[in-house]
């Protein structure tokens, strides 16, 4: 990671901190790399190969056809996709989900600012479990609050929760308590008893409790993942980030959601009301048409990630210089060491573009206790992400 160099005498220098000193990742450099080489196999971005379903594409411009061109009045979402929303989640997690607990957001990203702008301040304090996504450092980072992270365990091969020592890192001026199940990178996800373990520790604490749930669907066991709904009242302090990025192939559509209490929907309202005003029309008739004709789209995701990662750990198994952990409970990703302990895997990601025409993300990205490690999205068509294995091995 590295930060931006500020010139005294530039207009940046009177910058609020949080956003000038905001750091950037290096992701981009290996793309501006990649591209005087080509060939590579880009396996460093949290995207699918796959081209948003046709029932939902043609949702979108069926609705540009009819005219909705115009801004969507009700900030919560269109009532269509919200009555749609409780419905699908409710079916989905075995619970009864009011209308009144979601807000649809342009983009995952626009629902993690939302959950942190409502609790987060200069002075206060957001705990992370990481290896996190970066997007949820630098979101904490932006409020001016400061992110705390505690790391997951990596004991044998398998990822573990030390909750005793999440609960310590807490103190007065600690907010939050973020985390990403399925987990990116790692594919980690958090048991049932863990999460109901953390929503009796919010209700001992009066700390929020933000559960990343993006990669939901993509569990290797089950419809989808153990859900913070699933054990959090109507009025715990719990929020749910998801979205339609990942299980329906809609990266580039923005549209996501949050869930939360009923009692701080008009606030949400209100911020979206003045940070974007709302999300376009036809993108929401393409969400709506996801859930009520998509499962099958969403299925067939989760069996391709899971492919991809069979494809890499039959292949990457065999070396003898790679150690994989356990097999990831869900997610697109396969992460593991690449570098000895301690030492950073960003220059080994940088020499295999040239070396085996692989992009893969630095683990330092996502944390300092996984900076020897490597993320390889695995969203692929199952062949290619072998194509990928075999070239690291050559190479390595």
């Amino acid at each position: 990671m590295k930060r931006l160099a500020i010139d005294p005498d530039t207009a940046l220098a009177h910058v609020r901190g949080a956003i000038a000193d905001v750091e950037t990742d290096n992701i981009a450099l290996m793309a501006e790399k990649a591209g005087s080489i080509g060939d590579v196999i880009r396996l460093w971005y949290g995207e699918s190969d796959v081209v948003t379903p046709e029932p939902i594409r043609r949702a979108a411009k069926e609705s540009l056809d009819r005219g909705e061109t115009f801004y969507v009045p009700q900030m919560a979402g269109h009532p269509a996709l919200a009555a749609e929303l409780a419905t699908y989640q409710s079916e989905l997690h075995g619970l009864s989900l009011g209308i009144d607990r979601s807000t649809v957001t342009p983009g995952g990203m626009q629902a993690v600012h939302l959950a942190l702008s409502l609790m987060l301040e200069p002075g206060a304090n957001a705990v992370y479990v990481e290896p996190q996504w970066p997007n949820i450092r630098h979101s904490i980072h932006l409020t001016g609050a400061e992110a705390r992270p505690v790391a997951l365990d990596l004991v044998d091969g398998r990822w573990s929760l030390d909750l005793d020592r999440l609960f310590d890192a807490c103190d007065a001026r600690t907010r939050a308590i973020v985390f990403s199940t399925p987990s990116n990178p790692c594919g980690w996800c958090a048991s049932h008893d863990e999460l109901e373990a953390l929503v009796d520790f919010s209700r001992r604490t009066g700390i929020w409790i933000v559960s990343d749930e993006m990669y939901s669907r993509l569990a290797r066991t089950g419809r989808a993942a153990p859900s913070l709904l699933q054990h959090a009242g109507d009025e715990d302090l719990a929020l749910c980030i998801n979205g339609f990025s990942k299980a329906w192939a809609m990266t580039g559509w923005r549209v996501g959601w949050l869930n939360h209490p009923a009692s701080v929907a008009p606030a949400f309202r209100a911020v979206t009301q003045y940070v974007n005003s709302g999300t376009s029309p036809f993108v929401q008739a393409g969400a709506l048409a996801a859930l009520q004709h998509g499962e099958e789209y969403a299925l067939a995701m989760r069996d391709r990630c899971m492919a991809g990662l069979d494809a890499v750990y039959e292949r990457l198994g065999r070396s003898n210089s790679i150690r994989l952990p356990e097999m990831p409970e869900g997610g697109m990703y396969a992460f593991f060491p690449l570098a000895p302990e301690g030492e950073d895997a960003r220059q080994a990601c940088l020499d295999l573009v040239s070396k085996a025409r692989v992009g893969l993300a630095p683990g330092g990205m996502f944390g300092k206790s996984t900076i020897n490690c490597v993320r390889m999205c695995v969203a692929r068509d199952p062949e290619v992400v072998a194509e990928a294995c075999d070239r690291l091995l050559a190479a390595l």
